[in-house]
């Protein structure tokens, strides 16, 4: 319980992956990608239940050898390269809700791609939507590398180039131009009931939490893998 109030938290991995074939259990530093985060989600003991939603043997069987229950699997339509990730994560709570005969107040998604985070970074998101009464939703961000009012450029009807966003004013320098965000797909933190009401983590109420860069790679290709080996290093 956390305040109160009880926490599933999901870690979405399915099998397939075209950009790296079994990115989720891939081996980094001789651990396979998706530990570091059961191992994260381990150490949150105001964590209600921690539930692996996948559609793949040989995930479910790493999560299990982690000390995980794995007792069921997505569904295959829910585990395609356009299946979003919400579907997935709605269908992991309501399944272990009616597993379990439990009931949860908030959804805590950590993503197995963003394995860099930390564990203040985790109850610091948390901590954003029960702290402030308002607030249906959050999400993790880095500050964004590329401005749209500054470097980010797109085609108009006509084919020509314009900026993305149109500053009010002349802006010469990137420090000088209003912060955007990226959302780095590491942690979603969301009350239930907003979510199986509305079906999206963008609410009229959502706020971020802000996380450095270098904890904000989300591993999507050989190259990631790298330079996360090469972060996890050095912080060593």
């Amino acid at each position: 319980m956390y305040k109160g109030k009880s926490i599933i938290l999901t870690i979405c991995a399915r099998g397939g992956s075209k950009g790296v074939p079994g990115k989720n259990i891939k081996p980094v530093l001789g651990k396979p990608l998706i530990g570091y985060t059961i191992e994260q989600a381990k150490t949150l003991d105001w964590v209600n239940r921690i539930v692996v939603s996948t559609d793949d043997e040989k995930i479910k069987k790493v999560a299990e050898d982690l000390g995980l229950d794995v007792p069921f699997f997505r569904p295959a339509e829910l585990a395609t390269d356009s299946a979003g990730k919400i579907p997935a994560i709605i269908h992991a709570v309501e399944t272990a809700e009616r597993h379990w005969s439990e009931n949860y107040d908030i959804v805590l998604d950590l993503d197995p791609t963003s394995p860099l985070r930390n564990l203040d970074d985790i109850e610091s998101a948390v901590k954003v939507l029960t702290d402030e009464y308002d607030v249906k939703s959050v999400f993790s961000v880095c500050e964004a590398y590329k401005n749209p009012y500054f470097n980010m450029v797109e085609e108009n009807e006509n084919g020509y180039i314009r900026l993305s966003k149109k500053p009010t004013r002349p802006i010469l320098r990137r420090q000088d131009a209003p912060r955007v965000y990226e959302m780095n797909a590491s942690i979603y933190v969301i009350w239930k009931s907003v979510l199986l009401k509305d079906k999206t983590i963008f609410t009229n109420q959502t706020r971020i939490y802000e996380m450095p860069r270098e904890r904000s790679v989300d591993i999507d290709s050989p190259v990631d893998f790298k330079l996360v080996e090469i972060l996890m290093k050095n912080k060593r």
